[in-house]
């Protein structure tokens, strides 16, 4: 894959405008990917290339180096506060955020009501937006004026849109909890339909590719955490609370505590893994969380992300469908496979049974 290749990306401030800086070692792989990139620039300055800095841009640096160069974000996100910024960890961050002039902010209660069910991040997050969206786009009725009428047109034009289901039952979900559990009014919208829900099969990795994928990452730390999501079946926001006490290195098991539904449950610790977690601690020298960023801070989810993405892989809940899938292969229960995920129903787990290679081998070849 890579072969030793790299390229850092770097802040850069050109006529007081942000560009991505490039910074590599001479190579004439590198060099003709580079020169291949649009609006590229040579700074005399910096002594790199230069790209100015933008969604676009970005999104073609990993297309046009994925799976060829290694791409080394660490000093370009972890001190970003343009493209991405750090989400907040708090309901007071949503109540004191600065919004533009006339944009309706989530009612005080509605906040209220999410601080006090102590929903998760994500959740939090997801019920604002799509909350303070729903309410802006009646932008001259109160929020408890609004009727079913207009929450199903509403709905609609989500459909029209072209948007997803999962967006559309956000949608719904965020607006029950208004009416339903903070305004009081139980089953007001008991008859709004909900979208069909789409019958896909878990997208998996062979077991081969996710060895290929750790082994050609460099970075200690991000070998560690992608290791870490795969070998242990992690969700990404447990990943992300994971303390240093929670590795039980006498009894080789992980406690991950919190999770989906407010549970804990106990899942494998790879001795493989072990060994770099602690090469891990000793270059890295975690204080609370296993993974942290600027200042101590647990690490993002968006900084997962990134370097799932820089590893030139989809998303790290593919990972999670991984392990399922190759202990599922390996002739683990189902029942155990279910409780490692942290799975409430084995009806979720059961899934994998049709995305796993030993379901089909005992069938016979009608060709032959």
């Amino acid at each position: 894959m890579f072969k030793g290749r790299s390229i850092t990306l770097k802040h850069l401030l050109i006529n007081n405008v942000k560009h991505i800086g490039l910074q590599f070692k001479s190579d004439k792989v590198i060099q003709a990917l580079v020169e291949k990139l649009p609006h590229i620039c040579w700074s005399q300055e910096y002594g790199m290339y230069h790209v100015l800095n933008n969604k676009t841009n970005l999104s073609t640096l990993w297309s046009t180096f994925r799976g060829e160069v290694w791409i080394n974000g660490n000093y370009f996100f972890e001190n970003s506060h343009g493209l991405n910024p750090d989400k907040p960890h708090n309901i007071n961050w949503y109540r004191n955020r600065e919004l533009k002039e006339g944009f309706k902010r989530c009612p005080e209660e509605y906040l209220d009501k999410l601080e006090l069910s102590r929903y998760a991040e994500n959740t939090v997050k997801t019920y604002v937006h799509h909350f303070e969206t729903f309410i802006n786009h009646f932008h001259g009725i109160p929020p408890n004026a609004i009727t079913e009428i207009e929450v199903r047109k509403y709905l609609q034009k989500l459909t029209r849109d072209v948007r997803s289901h999962s967006y559309l039952n956000q949608a719904v979900n965020s607006i029950k909890f208004y009416f339903e559990v903070v305004m009081g009014m139980p089953n007001r919208f008991y008859n709004i339909e909900r979208p069909i829900k789409q019958k896909q099969l878990p997208k998996v990795l062979s077991k081969e590719e996710v060895l290929s994928l750790i082994e050609y990452t460099r970075n200690l730390k991000h070998r560690c955490i992608i290791s870490l999501l795969y070998s242990a079946g992690l969700r990404r926001s447990e990943l992300l609370n994971l303390k240093i006490d929670d590795i039980d290195g006498k009894r080789m098991l992980i406690c991950v505590k919190a999770t989906k539904g407010n549970k804990d449950r106990m899942t494998v610790l790879s001795p493989t893994l072990l060994k770099e977690l602690r090469a891990y601690y000793k270059e890295y020298r975690p204080q609370h969380y296993l993974f942290e960023g600027p200042g101590q801070k647990a690490y993002t989810a968006s900084s997962v992300l990134k370097i799932t993405y820089m590893a030139a892989m989809r998303p790290g809940i593919m990972l999670r469908h991984s392990f399922a899938t190759h202990l599922l292969e390996n002739g683990t229960d189902i029942r155990h496979i279910q409780l490692l995920l942290g799975n409430s129903s084995t009806k979720t787990t059961e899934v994998y049974t049709h995305v796993a290679e030993t379901s089909f081998k005992s069938i016979k070849n009608l060709l032959s």
